[in-house]
């Protein structure tokens, strides 16, 4: 098992705010707004450095999403910055009418995703948000693991043409990814290569599936573990592949079960190569309050419940 450290832990939303700063400094056409959490977002530094460039809206998301796609007819690319909840759920038919349905290169933002918004609870931890915008005709869905790779994703979909959709969070998480990577969109990163179980992760469970991964190893299970930062499109090849060695596969990530990456990696197992899946995810229910750390203890997403369904998937076999 490769040996995985980290020198200190940090908010993935932090390195939105450190991409889109670099951003504003090396091109010109991007653009920022924001719906009345600019420091949420960690969108503080684009705008003190960018201020003719930066657009507060208000508490007003939908009006938000339509000025964006405004802003792309004169060759604007426009970062638009709310929790995950507001930026999906309250404002998706802004979203389907008037940026992906005509195809806008707009970059929607979102932080506080998941269960992981702690404290806030049920209201504003939505769970459902992949789902909605993967089934978006032409939309693109990343969802970051550390702040290394959230602020390369950041800079990296400036250049995609096209809406994106960018998913990551509030707490203080390891920061273990390269400083200088290279964010390749729809492209899976190997982590760990095993023959036993292929573990499927995005997001904050990425880290946690690297320690069931320590964990398994300890019991003689080899893991192979890959980070899936792009949900779509999905590095279908990077998944066939490495199933077809091990037989069976377990995915995590901190959204529901239902319209997740687990029912992407089970819609292409099914087309392509049936096997063996086991889901670690919540289970069709909302959220509640509490620490971030209890609310993933309580709903199963930890590296306790990936390595119970790992053994369970691979006696599936």
């Amino acid at each position: 098992m490769k040996k995985y450290t980290f020198e200190k832990k940090i908010d993935t939303r932090s390195g939105f705010g450190a991409g889109l700063a670099e951003l504003g400094r090396t091109n010109d056409k991007v653009v920022a707004l924001c719906a009345d959490l600019t420091g949420s977002l960690k969108m503080d530094e684009f705008k003190d450095e960018n201020p003719e460039r930066f657009f507060q809206t208000g508490i007003a998301e939908a009006n938000m999403m339509g000025l964006a796609a405004g802003l792309t007819i004169g060759g604007k690319i426009p970062f638009t910055g709310t929790f995950a909840n507001f930026s999906t759920g309250r404002v998706y038919d802004q979203i389907r009418q008037s940026i992906a349905y005509s195809g806008k290169n707009v970059k929607i933002c979102a932080s506080h995703a998941g269960l992981t918004l702690g404290e806030d609870g049920a209201t504003h931890q939505i769970l459902e948000d992949i789902g909605l915008m993967k089934m978006l005709p032409g939309m693109t869905v990343i969802n970051t693991c550390d702040y290394n790779q959230t602020k390369a994703a950041t800079i990296a979909i400036a250049e995609h043409e096209g809406p994106v959709y960018l998913r990551f969070g509030r707490p203080a998480v390891p920061n273990f990814t390269p400083a200088d990577q290279k964010f390749e969109i729809g492209k899976a990163v190997m982590l760990n290569e095993g023959t036993d179980v292929t573990i499927i992760a995005t997001g904050h469970l990425v880290w946690e599936a690297i320690e069931a991964g320590e964990q398994l190893a300890e019991a003689g299970i080899s893991a192979e573990i890959i980070n899936i930062h792009t949900i779509k499109p999905l590095d279908e090849e990077a998944i066939l592949k490495s199933v077809a060695k091990t037989g069976c596969v377990v995915t995590a990530e901190e959204h529901n079960f239902l319209g997740g990456l687990g029912e992407s990696v089970a819609r292409t197992l099914s087309t392509h190569h049936p096997a063996p899946q086991e889901f670690v995810a919540t289970k069709d229910t909302f959220g509640e309050s509490g620490t971030p750390a209890q609310l993933m203890d309580k709903y199963g997403l930890n590296s306790a419940s990936i390595v119970a369904a790992a053994k369970k998937v691979m006696a599936r076999k």
